[in-house]
């Protein structure tokens, strides 16, 4: 163990130890006891108690946002390696229903490797639900469940693009599959960049909130003070795999383009850069190696050069490699907007859809240079 945070949401693995904690709570012994000396009543308050304004501002989110997010609960099979015998597992999560049509939006490490998937909606109604479109890297999925229109209330999305640091967050989910369960806080901070789980690749402009989190959270809302959907619950900076008051959640700027892609045609469809490796230095993002064929060599983007020498010796001739790295061309700034680090030159270009040609910055053997790139796809 390195000692750097875990990000992970897994639904199943604590549930028990949380039943075994409720359950010695109410553990009692049977022998002779003395009959304890009957209580006065307390006295009764007839008198409605009055909300403050913030927590009518918490019932109303709830009460509004809780129609629309559902429990999601899986079923895996996997085979012993030693015996081959099968072993069934299960985990659980939430999502937020997106349309009438019966689509659930949740996250893809939810529903990953699942052989069935049920979803519990908030009428208690529980359906059998199909994957229907998911992305690994930005770890998102939909699901399909067949119900009736007036079953399904649509959560309403709002914007992430203008979320400012310290106003109010609520996270909606089923954490330890304890269904329908709020936890208030804020937006502690905007544009985190978090590793993706698979493929190397950046997650990129995350929201992180102190709103409370724990497994079975992942894919549930989280909302501003109007029950707007303002990001997808995803993962929790932890050590434990319980809630340390560090959350995040993905912006929903980045769920309304790409879910639709995810219905349409069951997969998101990249800008393509043709960039193989970047490599982070002070005078800015070294083009190391671009793909042969690919818009950046199409755009005369340089990566390092290789240059091959024949040396003879005696009768034998030999051909040395090496690599002429000071060639390589240096990034500094995407459509005008600085990129120091590859987080920020990957959130840039993820803003664009293929086709889009991208202006680069770049430093050429010591001069400022520009060049117009045309994004493919992937």
């Amino acid at each position: 163990m390195n000692g750097h945070p875990i990000f992970t949401f897994r639904g199943s693995a604590i549930a028990g130890a949380c039943a075994l904690t409720l359950l010695a709570g109410v553990s009692m012994s049977v022998g002779q006891r003395t009959p304890a000396p009957a209580l006065a009543p307390a006295p009764v308050d007839p008198a409605p108690v009055t909300l403050t304004p913030e927590e009518q501002a918490n019932t109303r989110v709830y009460e509004v946002a809780n129609k629309s997010v559902v429990n999601i609960n899986t079923s895996t099979v996997e085979y012993d390696r030693v015996f081959g015998l099968p072993v069934e597992g299960q985990g659980s999560g939430s999502g937020s229903v997106i349309d009438r049509k019966g689509h659930i939006l949740t996250n893809y490490h939810v529903v990953d490797g699942a052989q069935a998937i049920q979803v519990t909606l908030a009428t208690g109604q529980t359906l059998p639900a199909k994957l229907i479109g998911a992305d690994a890297e930005y770890d998102l999925a939909v699901l399909k469940v067949e119900a009736p229109a007036d079953s399904l209330t649509p959560i309403t999305m709002g914007r992430s693009d203008t979320l400012r640091v310290g106003q109010k967050a609520y996270a909606v989910g089923n954490p330890f599959g304890l269904e329908g369960t709020l936890t208030v806080g804020i937006v502690s901070s905007l544009n985190r960049s978090l590793p993706s789980r698979v493929g190397g690749r950046a997650m990129t402009a995350m929201i992180q909130t102190d709103a409370a989190m724990n497994p079975g959270n992942s894919g549930g809302p989280l909302l501003d003070s109007g029950a707007r959907m303002i990001g997808m619950n995803v993962a929790i900076a932890t050590k434990t795999g319980q809630n340390t008051g560090v959350g995040f959640a993905i912006p929903v700027d980045r769920l309304r383009r790409y879910v639709p892609e995810l219905i349409s045609q069951g997969h998101v469809v990249r800008p393509y850069h043709g960039i193989v490796t970047l490599m982070e230095t002070q005078e800015g993002l070294k083009v190391a190696r671009v793909s042969k064929g690919g818009p950046a060599e199409r755009a005369g983007l340089r990566g390092f050069r290789v240059v091959e020498k024949l040396r003879r010796e005696g009768n034998l001739l030999y051909k040395d490699v090496t690599e002429d790295r000071a060639y390589a061309d240096y990034i500094l700034a995407v459509d005008n907007r600085p990129t120091p680090s590859v987080s920020d030159f990957v959130a840039a270009m993820d803003a664009h859809q293929p086709g889009d040609q991208v202006e680069l910055t770049i430093l050429r053997q010591g001069v400022r240079e520009s060049v117009v790139l045309t994004l493919g796809s992937a």
